[in-house]
C-alpha cells in the first residue's frame, strides 16, 4: 500500500530532476555600429540645429544672446530625444558638447571660440588614431573585435590586419581634415563658413568613414570564420 500512496516517478521526471531543461541561448544583442551610436541622421540634425542658432543669433543680436540661445535649443532637444526614448546618455551628450562649446566662446570672448572644441578634439582623435596603426592596435581593428565577438584574433591575420589598417587610416584622414580646415577657418575669423564646415565634416564624413569601417569588419569576419572552418574540412 505505501507504493499506492507514493508511487515512485516516471524515467522522464527523474532525468528532467537531474538534468534541468534548458532554454535555448538567445543571441546577444548586436553591438551598435559607429554611425547608430552618433544617432544616424537624425542625430546630425540635431547637432547642427545648435550651431546654426548660435550663428544666426550672434549676427543679429551678439555673442551673449547667441549663447542663451544656442544653448535653449539643446536643452529643447534633449527633452525631445528624451520623450522619444532616446538613451539619457545619447540624449544628452549634445547638450553637454554645446556647454562645453559656449563656455569657451565666453571663456574667449569671441564667437569663433565656440568651434575650439571641436577643432582641438579632431586633432587629438586624429593623432590617436594613427597611434593606434603605429602599435599596431588599429582602432577600427579593436572596434570590430568588440563588434564580431572575435576577440583580438584579428591581430595574427595580416589580411585583416591589413583591412585594419585601411579602415583606421579612413579615420584618421576624417579627423585630419575637420583639422585642418576648421582651424584655417578659424585664423580667418570666418564664424559663418566655420559652422558650414562643422555640419558638412560632421555626420557625411562620418558616414564614409563608418562605411569603411563596416567593410573592414565583415572582410575579417568572414575571413576568421574561413580560417576556423578549414581544419574541419580539411579532416
Amino acid at each position: 500500500m505505501s507504493e499506492n500512496r507514493h508511487p515512485q516517478m516516471r524515467p522522464e521526471q527523474d532525468a528532467t530532476e537531474v538534468h534541468p531543461t534548458i532554454a535555448p541561448t538567445e543571441a546577444p544583442p548586436a553591438t551598435p555600429t559607429l554611425l547608430e551610436q552618433s544617432g544616424g541622421v537624425s542625430g546630425a540634425i540635431y547637432a547642427g540645429i545648435p550651431v546654426v542658432v548660435f550663428v544666426v543669433a550672434n549676427s543679429a543680436w551678439g555673442l551673449t544672446m547667441a549663447i542663451w540661445l544656442s544653448v535653449g535649443a539643446a536643452v529643447l532637444i534633449t527633452l525631445v530625444q528624451l520623450l522619444r526614448k532616446v538613451p539619457f546618455s545619447q540624449a544628452s551628450s549634445g547638450l553637454i558638447g554645446v556647454g562645453i562649446c559656449v563656455l569657451l566662446a565666453q571663456l574667449t570672448g569671441s564667437a569663433d571660440g565656440f568651434f575650439l572644441f571641436g577643432i582641438w578634439s579632431s586633432l587629438v582623435f586624429a593623432v590617436v588614431s594613427l597611434l593606434t596603426m603605429v602599435l599596431r592596435w588599429p582602432l577600427a581593428g579593436v572596434i570590430g573585435g568588440l563588434t564580431n565577438g572575435k576577440g583580438n584574433v584579428w591581430r595574427e591575420d595580416k589580411p585583416s590586419m591589413r583591412a585594419y589598417n585601411i579602415a583606421t587610416l579612413a579615420l584618421v584622414a576624417m579627423f585630419a581634415s575637420r583639422f585642418v580646415v576648421q582651424q584655417w577657418l578659424f585664423v580667418e575669423e570666418s564664424t559663418g563658413w566655420l559652422a558650414v564646415a562643422d555640419i558638412v565634416m560632421g555626420f557625411p564624413l562620418l558616414a564614409v568613414a563608418g562605411l569603411v569601417v563596416v567593410w573592414a569588419v565583415r572582410f575579417s569576419t568572414k575571413r576568421l570564420k574561413a580560417l576556423e572552418e578549414q581544419p574541419v574540412q580539411n579532416g
